[in-house]
């Protein structure tokens, strides 16, 4: 599989006070009905908040994943990510404010977004639901020992499925492991 897609452009960098002032701001969805998959963040770092592109930081794995994985012709730059509906893929996030990291979150906040997401999802009905991190999806769903792909239980009448942190910050997942997890949900979800 090739990489190749568009030529590359060069995106400014956010200055440090574009990033501070994106503490707490909020994240418009991707989203559309009818989506095969609505992959789900934790919630956006201060870098998606700064440009308005999810998974946005240098160094985060999501784009790559999602390419590996066969979810995409080639490997998107986060400024694409409004033709991920007409993929049949959107992205959300389990809480929508922005911080610098997603520990700063509360269980509380991972809850109460669990249940918007579920609320989200029963509004748009794609067919399958991908949280990104295990660990939120845990806290959010109550489910303090569930682990990585489909889970027993549907969301708001979509399949369910558990991808790992496509951060930086997870070095347990290589981005060859990462790329095997995504193409896993894809077999699943064009079955």
């Amino acid at each position: 599989m090739s990489a190749a897609g568009p030529p590359a452009r060069r995106y400014p960098r956010p200055t440090r006070e574009q990033l501070a002032a994106a503490a707490d701001k909020l994240l418009p969805d991707v989203i559309a009905p009818g989506l095969d998959v609505l992959l789900v963040g934790i919630n956006p770092g201060l870098w998606s908040a700064a440009t308005g592109w999810h998974f946005a930081r240098p160094g985060n794995r999501f784009w790559p994943a999602l390419y590996r994985g066969g979810f995409t012709p080639y490997q998107l730059h986060p400024s694409e990510q409004d033709g991920l509906p007409a993929l049949g893929l959107g992205i959300t996030n389990l809480v929508a404010r922005a911080t610098a990291r997603a520990d700063e979150l509360t269980a509380a906040e991972l809850v109460a977004g669990a249940a918007e997401l579920a609320a989200k999802v029963e509004r748009y009905r794609p067919r399958w639901v991908a949280v990104v991190g295990v660990t939120a999806y845990r806290i959010g769903f109550a489910r303090p020992k569930a682990g990585f792909g489909p889970q027993p239980e549907p969301l708001g009448g979509a399949r369910l499925w558990v991808l790992p942190n496509p951060s930086g910050l997870n070095a347990h997942f290589t981005p060859e492991t990462l790329g095997a997890a995504f193409a896993e949900l894809r077999t699943a979800a064009s079955g």
